[in-house]
């Protein structure tokens, strides 16, 4: 009987050894900065170009032991051209928040949900150190994306920098686009357009 209670009371230690040793479950959450955060988008068109900027309307990114998830809001009724003046930068801001770009009124957020972040095995031409994949969705339209970016972390803060490349014929942007209107001729505005990013993100309180 003895040796039952002593075998009893080892066995509890052992588990309660186990249960205080064995790591908690933890998540480390990064809310965007979206003060000191920028997307600045580049679009070429056969005879000419144009650049702007639009806002973040906010995010976060969660780091579960490594794995990491993360979504991103972009306001697309901000989008702003910063090579244009008076009238025609005017002109040019309204025909992209219409329908025949990215029709703000009816879709008035697009987003980008992070699935993976990876390091690159050496950094690229650009000094990218990791790969980042998601899924980008514009005019309710969901499609996979990667982009190369560099990634630095100080004092609970992270940041991103680099440049995504988005073919906005896969979100049904036709306007002059060759992917929908073969014989477009000269008056073409390519499909791929960039946005050069700068994401800002704190560590949450509590995280």
């Amino acid at each position: 009987m003895k040796k039952m209670f002593l075998l009893s009371a080892a066995s509890c230690a052992l588990l309660c050894m186990a249960f205080v040793l064995a790591p908690s479950p933890h998540v480390d959450v990064y809310k965007l900065d979206t003060q000191t955060s920028s997307l600045e988008w580049h679009g070429k068109k056969l005879t000419g170009e144009h650049n702007g900027a639009i806002k973040f309307l906010g995010g976060q990114l969660s780091d579960n032991h490594g794995a990491i998830s993360g979504k991103f809001d972009v306001d697309m009724s901000s989008i702003v051209v910063n090579d244009l003046q008076g009238e025609s930068k005017t002109k040019l801001e309204n025909h992209l928040k219409s329908a025949d770009f990215f029709d703000s009124k009816l879709y008035p957020k697009a987003t980008f949900a992070i699935t993976s972040l990876n390091t690159i095995a050496a950094p690229d031409k650009d000094g990218n150190t990791h790969t980042i994949s998601g899924n980008m969705t514009i005019r309710d339209k969901t499609n996979p994306v990667s982009f190369n970016a560099k990634f630095a972390e100080e004092a609970g803060k992270l940041r991103f920098t680099g440049t995504a490349v988005i073919d906005r014929s896969k979100y049904d942007v036709q306007h002059r686009s060759k992917s929908f209107f073969p014989e477009i001729g000269d008056k073409i505005v390519y499909d791929e357009f960039t946005m050069k990013f700068n994401v800002a993100l704190t560590k949450a309180q509590g995280h």
